[in-house]
Order: C-alpha cells, then structure tokens, then sequence
C-alpha cells in the first residue's frame, strides 16, 4: 500500500465464522466495503451522497488471495486504496491485517482488489460526475 491508503479497524463477530471457528472466506468481501466505504465517506461522500447524485458503483470484478485464518473477536485493519480511476470506474486495493502483541508486526490475512463501474439506476454505463472524480483523483495511485 501506498501513502494514499486509507486504514479502518474492524473486530470480527462471532456470526462471521464458520464451523471451524474462522471467518468465512465471503466474509473478507464485506470487510472489503466496510473499508471502501468508510474511506469513500471520510475523503469524498457517503455512497448514499453518490447514490442521490443518480449512479451507483456495482462491482464489476473482484479478487482475493488469503494468506491467513482470522477468527472471533480478532481486532483486524482493512488498508483501503484507489489504486486506478477512470472516467468510467475505479479499482480499490485492499489489505487485511490482524492485529498483533505489543511490538509485533500485524499479519497480512488477505489481499485483494474490486473493481467498480459507474451506471446509472438503470444499469446504463455512466461517467462520474466532475465533483466526485476530482475528489477521487487527489488519492487516487493511478489516474486515466
């Protein structure tokens, strides 16, 4: 990740494993938004902002390589970026790490990337606005 990323925490809850008491590899999907989205929120709007603007970001294409188990009540940090911005969609990088003792470098769990589209409600390819765009390009690692 670059300086450009973007770290939240999340614990994992005990509905997020599964019978064999680690977090069910869907569930790193989700962890994946929680990071998108937080992200979006804090340096650009909430999706709810993006969504009343006319569009949404469907993912078009996803990505997970899984390093590590994580298990209940884990403390872990997404490291979110937007790694590739066009007029037309973006791709976000992600990291999961799991937090570790004091002095101990976290683990890398999961690493992965999404990739979103513009449309509209109707489903139709969209460009972003100018005023979200812009936004997006003042972290953005890749810009086309």
């Amino acid at each position: 990740m670059t300086e450009k990323s973007f770290r939240t925490k999340i614990r994992v809850l005990y509905g997020d494993t599964d019978a064999g008491g680690v977090v069910y590899n869907a569930n790193y999907l989700r962890y994946f938004e929680f990071g998108r989205t937080e992200m979006m929120r804090e340096r650009v709007c909430s999706y709810r902002e993006i969504e009343e603007l006319g569009f949404i970001l469907p993912v078009t294409e996803c990505w997970a390589r899984y390093k590590a188990p994580a298990f209940y009540d884990d403390l872990l940090t997404v490291e979110t970026e937007v790694a590739e911005l066009s007029r037309l969609k973006c791709k976000f990088n992600y990291r999961i790490l799991r937090e570790s003792g004091a002095g101990s470098k976290p683990k890398l769990l999961v690493k992965g990337y999404t990739v979103h589209a513009a449309v509209t409600r109707e489903g139709k390819l969209t460009r972003l606005p100018d005023e979200i765009l812009n936004k997006i390009k003042t972290f953005a690692v890749t810009v086309s």
